[in-house]
């Protein structure tokens, strides 16, 4: 039987969002912070590094995005769980930028270009979460985004296909550089231009 909703039910389901996005954003802190104190362990990357800020404004982005969530009065069960799978992948994606251990393979280049099909074949899976997350909060959240959103999905999707394709380091720099732009600029649309 499911249990009707109250507003008190919002912050408990928040807080399980943020275990998971914190364990998330604790891998990649720990992760730079091991790069800092035993900078010879492994070969750093500088495609490596920019996916860990990438991905670490992800994080940050999309917990405050969930605010957003506090406006829906129609909670179930299968939207609690889809939250908790899209925070899953997110998760994912964190763990997938600091292997453990890191000797097994020449440096972080190598561990991500080696496992870049999970990479971003989860990554690629955020987008289509992101469109299922947006329609949740309704017709109004439509309207903050314009015409772009429905080009970035589409683009965001070949792109993944292309990083699964290729090990080409340019390829692979001119993406992560692409999505750190264009995150910085949905972020800076969203928070300050709509404010």
């Amino acid at each position: 039987m499911e249990a009707p909703f109250t507003p008190e039910l919002f912050p408990h389901i928040r807080i399980v969002m943020g275990m998971v996005i914190g364990l998330a954003i604790t891998r990649l802190l720990m992760g730079v912070a091991g790069l800092v104190q035993h900078p010879n362990r492994a070969s750093l990357s500088s495609i490596h590094l920019l996916w860990v800020g990438s991905i670490l404004l992800e994080l940050i982005h999309f917990w405050w995005w969930q605010f957003a969530l506090f406006q829906l009065t129609d909670w179930h069960f299968g939207i609690f769980f889809f939250l908790i799978v899209y925070t899953i992948v997110l998760f994912l994606l964190a763990t997938l930028l600091f292997p453990d251990p890191i000797y097994e393979y020449d440096g972080y280049e190598d561990f991500f270009m080696k496992r870049r099909g999970w990479f971003f074949g989860l990554f690629a899976a955020t987008f289509v979460f992101d469109i299922i997350d947006s329609l949740l909060k309704g017709p109004t959240n439509w309207e903050l985004f314009g015409l772009h959103y429905y080009v970035q999905v589409p683009v965001g999707l070949v792109l993944c296909g292309v990083a699964v394709w290729t090990a080409d380091r340019k390829i692979h720099l001119g993406i992560v550089l692409l999505h750190l732009a264009y995150q910085l600029s949905w972020i800076t649309r969203l928070f300050y231009i709509n404010a």
